[in-house]
């Protein structure tokens, strides 16, 4: 999809479909002038429609009377005074979904709607990856294809011709950031045949070969896991046919000498839970399990396309989760590259044990801060649900701004402890740590306290996105999240 910026007046507007939001009563400006323009048609329209602005709600207008357009589409936005960002990113969401067959342009006046403490260039940004996300399709596996979206081309309204020039910066970051979130959904949605640890090493490689000047990629494979003493990875990869990878990812986009941000991403390509095996039910869903590395490589490619002045790792802790005669048994010990050793009493609590290496690997770094992204825990979804990710750090100031972060992109985390309270649960009676909590409770936080025993050398931070990663059922589909949270958090970092 194309987005272009333009002063344009409603009524006069040509293109044939306008874009206007309505509330049960609460016009917005662009829809006050379509209505007085068409003496009132507007309104009695939707009155006779029974359209009540809600959410969600859209309302489909031909050939209103003194109005240039073929068609107005009116969006419900809930009462405008109460919007934020995310009613607003939902709102230019349900235009493209709306027009998603027949019109292949439209201007949206959706940019008027203001939202305390976001300027026009942060609505701006925020229409275009939301108009992004929701053309997005993921038909590659179809062997009847769709024809694509059918809105090719969005012009953005403005009231003023200041706002073109200033808004552009902000069109390519939202531009950026929907290419970054839709890669990440590309990648996840893919199935586990196609996409194992191989394939993601690939794609990133020719992700650092597209963006030369800005990405550099390294790969290491088994065998040079196996001398860095990566023993709790390797537990997790040795029951698979596939080898597990590590893919480290650099962006300069700052100062050479600037200590860069790492973003850790859990990689586990498809997880059946290895000996401990999980439920059929839905085990098809286990290939989501990658999101947490499919969103680290998502940000990677939304820096490399915006240009932001910061300098980042992102690292892809890569494996598949098999039961084989190779596998890791219930009981095994092993020793992390930390030189901790871990007693495993579940191989389903697999994901913890590719992050650890992967947390003590990257300290030669000397990062400015290391935050973890991991698919981790089904308790995190017993916790939050599937609305926000949940976020541990044992650093205010590195919980605050994941946490402001969230709030400024609609891509919302809620904050958990990490206290030590939890760590006696990981006691073992054999080795130095287990890798499950020694109670049923509390298992999203025991995983957390579990990482933390690896990062005590950098500010750290873990987002367990188990419950926002994808939607299931019949509208399965990765989300992208939390690619928005990070990339907001990077651009407050150079701001």
């Amino acid at each position: 999809m194309e987005f272009q910026l333009k002063q344009s007046v409603p009524a006069t507007e040509k293109t044939g479909v306008i874009i206007v939001a309505v509330s049960a009563g609460d016009f917005s400006p662009s829809a006050l002038a379509v209505d007085a323009a068409s003496g009132g048609q507007l309104a009695k329209a939707l009155k006779h429609a029974g359209f009540e602005g809600k959410p969600g709600q859209t309302q489909s207008l031909f050939n209103l009377h003194g109005i240039a357009a073929d068609q107005v589409l009116v969006v419900g936005t809930g009462p405008l005074k109460d919007l934020d960002i995310r009613g607003l990113q939902r709102a230019a969401a349900d235009a493209v979904k709306a027009l998603a067959r027949g019109r292949k342009k439209a201007v949206s006046f959706l940019t008027e709607l203001e939202i305390k403490g976001f300027s026009l260039n942060d609505r701006i940004a925020s229409i275009v990856r939301a108009s992004l996300e929701a053309a997005y399709r993921f038909d590659e596996f179809k062997s009847k294809k769709g024809d694509g979206h059918g809105l090719h081309h969005l012009t953005l309204a403005v009231a003023e011709k200041a706002g073109i020039s200033a808004g552009k910066k902000a069109m390519a970051w939202g531009e950026a950031l929907g290419s970054g979130i839709n890669s990440a959904r590309d990648l996840g949605n893919q199935p586990p045949n196609i996409c194992h640890p191989s394939y993601i090493a690939d794609q990133s490689r020719a992700l650092g070969h597209a963006h030369q000047k800005h990405l550099s990629v390294k790969v290491l494979g088994e065998a040079e896991m196996k001398k860095l003493g990566m023993g709790a990875f390797l537990a997790v990869s040795q029951g698979s046919a596939q080898e597990g990878k590590l893919v480290i990812i650099e962006y300069t986009g700052g100062k050479k000498t600037e200590a860069p941000v790492v973003l850790v991403g859990k990689g586990v390509s498809f997880d059946t839970g290895g000996i401990s095996i999980k439920p059929a039910a839905a085990m098809d869903e286990m290939k989501y399990d990658m999101c947490g590395a499919a969103s680290v490589f998502g940000v990677m490619k939304a820096l490399a396309e915006s240009g932001l002045a910061i300098n980042v790792v992102g690292v892809l802790a890569c494996a598949e989760n098999m039961p084989s005669g190779n596998a890791t048994r219930p009981g095994d010990i092993v020793t992390s590259m930390s030189g901790q050793t871990i007693e495993i009493l579940n191989t389903d609590a697999e994901g913890r044990l590719v992050l650890c290496d992967a947390l003590t690997y990257i300290s030669r770094y000397k990062p400015a801060v290391v935050i973890d992204v991991a698919t981790l825990t089904g308790a995190c979804i017993v916790a939050l649900g599937k609305v926000v990710s949940g976020l541990f750090s044992p650093s205010d100031e590195l919980a605050d701004a994941l946490l402001d972060a969230g709030q400024r992109s609609g891509d919302r985390a809620w904050r958990m402890p990490v206290w030590n309270d939890y760590q006696e649960m990981l006691e073992s009676p054999f080795a130095d740590i287990a890798n499950i909590g020694s109670a049923p409770n509390g298992g999203a936080i025991t995983a957390a306290c579990f990482l933390a025993r690896f990062t005590k050398d950098y500010t750290w931070a873990h987002l367990d996105i188990a419950g926002v990663a994808w939607i299931s059922g019949a509208q399965k589909n990765a989300t992208g999240r939390p690619v928005p949270l990070l990339m907001q958090y990077l651009k407050s970092r150079v701001s």
